[in-house]
């Protein structure tokens, strides 16, 4: 069969999935891709019968990829068939209150993120900054500290030579260095290489219930520290939510609630996009269902999704099989427990197709109707793996053993990742995100700039008569419709993208999978700029109401403007300049002034403008230095957080004494041409799609946040943030 991919899809498989020879280009074609992989997998079923058709598997895997109705994990992709033959996306390690656990620990997370995998840790056994170490007769640096080694170490490996690691730091509420890790990361040069989550405690939301203190317990004698108030610390942890993205949380009852081996231990920490709660040293590995291709005559197909349930359930056991492990307790325990999880994506189209708004109560309950279905799927098809091949070997005294459920071959069965680069392949919204756009600009590698438009929308406008080239770009300046007077009404209603969705929306959709989720749900709910600290306080408190596992919020802007106070009263901490990162991706423009011809080169990273240069055609002079100076004072502006705006409107219309006309315009000096230069390249003076998600440093395209990650849907590219 051929295999029909979008030019998108092409780009992110060409530049981080095929094989590459030494010079980096593909030896391998996207169906050989397909191919490799579901050979690799379907070989598995030979361990459980040596009469097996793997023939046939192999068939049915690879139809199942190369159709793009599901896609395996980004490690399963990239490596199944090949040397490294890692296959897992998510990992979870122990940290002891010792220095040969913490750097045994360092050392295991560069295999693994070498090896192409994610990591999640508790730093909460770690003792508190400045509490006594018997052994050298000094005192503790805490857990910050040494998360600034773990950050270090990550920085210095790349992930199978593809992306860098990611990891997920989690520290209890009752930790006595908390407030110091709330706000660790409102610094934005701090931890680049960490999502962070305050781990919550059913103490301390009934604490905040009740407005009363709660303790802060030594993790090395058990102890009380102090108290604190619940209310005081909960608003410290939204506000800096709502200044920077981070901390999220996670709900740590709510997960323990659903442990399904208690008997192991309490899980404490996640993979570094929250969805994967895991107990030390396990691993699991995850796929996607593309619910956009799960739509027949309007009407969900629900015989074709429990047959791809079923099938999809079968190939992430199968790769528990082949798998090759960083370590062996990695090895150990995830044959154990042999948790897999299997999610979606595609959940914004299929709602589309149905002719369903996101944020509507039709939505809620097609959310919680597909997924029950994939559940109930998923786990009878669990069970029957579990008669013919065995149970899970810990499954004794595992939730599932009772006379009801004697077989399940797998821990747990489902989750919703957030998906990132298999939905660019797949050609389909984001995990349960959604549309992050109903048009956008991507850009090329010759400069080039393309304007992609979602197909379902450009199908229906086609049919309504409405489409056109200025419709088109015009959507693509801010990715929505809301605003626009040439779509109809019921369009606008139905083509809603993450940031025209209220706040409350993403939660209950969030919810509504979590009722049948039984890991986590990946869910970042969006919040426009002029959102208030209480609106993500509402929003925080929602998710626990709601029985979610743990909840991430993006601000428009607040990774990319520090601002100037965090917590209450006259607390302040100086405005300081974000890291300026090895790589940034920009344009020069040249621009005549009556000075002479003025160079302006304009940079952007993952939260967008960081720096501006000029430097006139000719060298040497008063005229050069100063533009020198404007140009780094611009660059410190934008890194402390100055919105471009207010800069763009301070040296506009600065005059010198030999204005020049350039194109039907005036140029009055060079401080107004750097200007000038700055508002082209915003396009709309800073409203476009770019400047409010963050521009990719690989090819200068939106980005998208998703799960506390950012993700260009161009070119592929993703990192924590």
């Amino acid at each position: 069969m051929s295999v029909k991919l979008s030019d998108n899809a092409l780009v992110v498989l060409k530049k981080r999935y095929l094989k590459k020879d030494r010079r980096g280009n593909p030896v391998e074609a996207p169906e050989e891709l397909f191919r490799r992989v579901a050979h690799a997998v379907a070989a598995a079923d030979v361990k459980f019968d040596q009469k097996a058709d793997t023939k046939k598997t192999e068939e049915q895997f690879f139809k199942l990829i190369s159709s793009l109705t599901f896609m395996p994990n980004s490690p399963t992709l990239m490596n199944a068939g090949r040397h490294l033959g890692q296959l897992s996306a998510c990992f979870v390690l122990p940290i002891e209150d010792s220095i040969e656990s913490i750097f045994e620990t360092i050392k295991h997370t560069a295999m693994i993120h070498k090896s192409g995998g994610g990591t999640g840790f508790s730093f909460s056994r770690i003792r508190p900054e400045k509490d006594t170490v018997f052994s050298t007769h000094g005192i503790s640096s805490g857990p910050i500290s040494f998360m600034m080694v773990f950050d270090m170490a990550t920085e210095a490996i790349k992930q199978g030579g593809t992306r860098r690691g990611a990891n997920m730091g989690v520290l209890r509420v009752d930790h006595p260095d908390i407030e110091k890790f709330i706000t660790v990361k409102t610094d934005l040069k701090k931890l680049n290489n960490f999502n962070i989550s305050v781990a919550l405690t059913s103490e301390f939301m009934k604490a905040l219930e009740n407005e009363n203190d709660y303790e802060l317990i030594n993790p090395r004698t058990k102890k009380r520290v102090k108290k604190v108030s619940a209310g005081d610390i909960f608003d410290l942890i939204v506000r800096s939510a709502w200044q920077s993205g981070e901390p999220g949380v996670v709900f740590l009852d709510h997960i323990n609630t659903a442990n399904p081996t208690p008997h192991l231990g309490d899980i404490e920490a996640t993979n570094p996009c929250g969805e994967q709660p895991l107990l030390p040293y396990e691993s699991c590995n995850l796929g996607s269902i593309n619910l956009s291709k799960m739509v027949t005559g309007g009407k969900l197909n629900t015989a074709k999704l429990e047959q791809t349930v079923r099938s999809a359930v079968h190939f992430l056991d199968n790769v528990i099989e082949i798998n090759k492990y960083p370590l062996e307790e990695i090895e150990k325990m995830s044959r154990g427990t042999r948790k897999i999880g299997l999610g979606v994506m595609g959940f914004a189209d299929m709602l589309i197709q149905l002719g369903i708004p996101y944020d509507s109560e039709r939505s809620v309950e097609t959310a919680e109707e597909v997924m029950g279905l994939i559940s109930e799927t998923a786990r009878k098809a669990s069970a029957e793996l579990g008669k013919k091949r065995g149970n899970f070997p810990y499954y004794k005294e595992s939730v599932y053993d009772r006379p009801e459920t004697p077989y399940m071959r797998n821990a747990t069965t489902t989750t919703i990742a957030p998906t990132g680069t298999i939905s660019i392949i797949a050609n389909c919204s984001s995990g349960v995100e959604p549309l992050f756009a109903v048009s956008y600009f991507r850009k090329v590698l010759d400069g080039d700039e393309l304007v992609e438009i979602h197909p379902l929308f450009k199908r229906v406008a086609k049919k309504r008569k409405i489409l056109s080239k200025d419709l088109i770009k015009a959507i693509s300046k801010t990715g929505s419709v809301q605003h626009m007077e040439e779509i109809p009404d019921d369009l606008k209603r139905l083509f809603v993208t993450s940031h025209d969705i209220d706040p409350e929306w993403h939660i209950r959709i969030q919810a509504a999978f979590q009722k049948f989720t039984d890991n986590a749900v990946s869910k970042t709910v969006n919040f426009p700029e002029h959102a208030t600290v209480k609106d993500v306080e509402k929003v925080y408190l929602m998710a626990y109401e709601h029985g979610c596992k743990g909840v991430t919020i993006y601000r428009y802007g607040s990774r990319g403007r520090q601002v100037l106070t965090i917590g209450k009263g006259d607390k302040k901490t100086k405005v300081k300049p974000r890291y300026r990162p090895v790589r940034t991706q920009g344009v020069t423009e040249r621009i005549s002034t009556g000075c002479g011809k003025l160079y302006v080169t304009i940079n952007s990273d993952g939260a967008g403008i960081c720096e501006v240069f000029a430097q006139m055609g000719k060298t040497g002079g008063c005229a050069s230095s100063q533009i020198e100076a404007a140009g780094r004072l611009i660059s410190l502006a934008l890194r402390s957080g100055v919105s471009v705006e207010a800069i763009i409107k301070q040296i506009i219309g600065i005059r010198c004494p030999s204005p020049i006309w350039e194109n039907g315009g005036m140029v009055l000096s060079c401080p107004d041409a750097i200007g000038k230069v700055i508002k082209r390249f915003l396009n709309l003076s800073g409203d476009d799609l770019s400047d409010m998600m963050g521009v990719c440093p690989d090819c200068g395209s939106a980005l998208a946040h998703e799960g506390g990650c950012v993700v260009c849907r161009a070119c592929g590219f993703s990192r924590c943030v």
